[in-house]
């Protein structure tokens, strides 16, 4: 027993010392991957508190959001899925790490023959048979890893569906709101416009105005009305994509009023360093690579030798009467190397899948990086844009407010024409609807901010 064991340890030391560290080693970060000038030269990447720390709660104040917010998380089926892929992870990572230790099977024999029909001979064996392997060439080893790896990514893969489902929620929620808004004010001016039909045709009946101006009017009109009917079309397919996000039949969702929104405005970026800390897809893509990094070791493995140790514990008969001889105690050992000698290149050109596999998940982590740091610089772009606009779209509309005014009493008196009364109220509509789209593109610009610095897991 003791040689046996002395035997195995010396292979074990030596086959240590042919494979090297290099297979036994953790995953780091390629030097060559940096995250200097991520967001981009506009953007100013101070090193404070990034809004990606602020929870989803504090973010989203409208109560009848934060409602829809936590129905939806949980009540989606792409979270439950990714429920279900950590559990599934998980068992994989349990399974990896027993692998490290001896494995029992208990397998009972029994044999009853006879020669030339002069008696039966009875034999039977109970062992208990001992398997171990031997990690010799850091299989176990990167397995483990590996599979540890993968139960990371599930759980991130899990905050990165949150995220999503969070911004699609939020996204959707205040362009119901946007599309309300909107509806309102084009009601208000439809029935503005249904009055100026009753004028014009009163001002018809007394001459001062003709057919041609009332028939107009009266078009004119009819197609604000027209309007109200997309709108509401509008309104009903985005209550159901919500309610489909949320995981619901399509229903009539509660909601506040686009004016009543309070939406954080601060733009802390953070820096690059921090968005790597957030952001799920981010830190997913890593570990895409990292899973890559141990799939190569476990092909350089292969050209190691394997030790295997096993054993049989357990009572057997092997005089042939079960009457002259009860049984007798068996033990046995066993230990086995295998070397790979040849096999027609079959492990270099694993090695070679490995290797392109891992760069190309290299690749695709940059590529991530860039992509994140674009989302950044897009989102605080898109949120300074709507508020460069705010001062300059509320004096665009009080002065076209006046020039409305200022051409009906024109036109009452006979000094201005009806086109350009016309064209001054379809230029206000206009304005008004952009208004309300310019405060709906500010708050959909935080969300997408908040989004690509990876809030909402909080």
């Amino acid at each position: 027993m003791k040689r046996i064991l002395s035997y195995a340890v010396m292979a074990v030391v030596a086959g240590t010392m042919f494979v090297g560290c290099s297979i036994y080693s953790h995953y780091s970060r390629p030097d060559d991957i940096s995250t200097d000038g991520l967001f981009g030269e506009n953007v100013s990447t101070v090193d404070s508190t990034s809004i990606a720390h602020i929870s989803w709660r504090e973010f989203f104040t409208d109560p009848q959001l934060q409602k829809l917010i936590e129905y939806g998380l949980a009540n989606n089926i792409d979270i439950k899925v990714a429920e279900s892929r950590i559990i599934e992870a998980e068992a994989s990572l349990r399974t990896a790490r027993l692998s490290y230790y001896p494995s029992f099977s208990f397998s009972p024999q029994g044999t009853l023959s006879t020669y030339n029909f002069g008696g039966w001979s009875k034999r039977y064996e109970l062992p208990i048979d001992i398997s171990w392997e031997i990690d010799v060439a850091g299989r176990l080893f990167n397995r483990k890893n590996k599979a540890k790896v993968a139960y990371e990514q599930s759980l991130v893969n899990r905050l990165s569906v949150q995220t999503q489902l969070v911004a699609a929620i939020a996204n959707s929620y205040y362009t119901l709101l946007m599309l309300d808004s909107q509806l309102e004010v084009s009601r208000s001016t439809a029935a503005n416009w249904r009055e100026n039909v009753r004028i014009m045709k009163a001002m018809k009946e007394a001459g001062m105005t003709n057919e041609a101006s009332v028939s107009q009017t009266e078009a004119n009109s009819c197609s604000i009305e027209a309007s109200l009917f997309d709108l509401e079309r509008q309104i009903s397919q985005v209550e159901n994509s919500l309610s489909l996000i949320l995981g619901d039949a399509p229903h009539s969702i509660p909601r506040g009023r686009l004016d009543e929104q309070k939406v954080r405005t601060e733009l802390l970026v953070g820096v690059p360093a921090q968005l790597l800390a957030n952001r799920p897809d981010v830190r997913g893509a890593e570990l895409d690579l990292a899973q890559a990094y141990y799939s190569t070791n476990l092909a350089r493995a292969a050209f190691y030798p394997s030790l295997n140790l096993g054993g049989t514990l357990g009572w057997t008969n092997n005089s042939g009467s079960a009457l002259t001889n009860p049984g007798q105690f068996l033990l046995s050992f066993v230990g086995g190397l295998v070397q790979p000698i040849f096999n027609a290149g079959s492990n270099r050109a694993q090695l070679k899948i490995a290797q392109a596999q891992q760069e190309q998940a290299k690749l695709a982590f940059v590529q991530m990086l860039l992509n994140a740091g674009g989302e950044v610089n897009d989102a605080i772009m898109q949120c300074q844009t709507a508020r460069n606009k705010t001062d300059v779209r509320k004096r665009q509309i009080a002065a076209l407010e006046s020039a409305v005014v200022s051409t009906q009493q024109l036109m009452r008196h006979g000094e201005s024409t009806y086109l350009e009364v016309l064209t001054a109220q379809q230029t206000l509509l206009q304005a008004q609807l952009s208004q309300i789209s310019d405060r709906f593109e500010g708050i959909q610009g935080m969300i997408n901010l908040y989004q690509a610095l990876g809030g909402g897991t909080r």
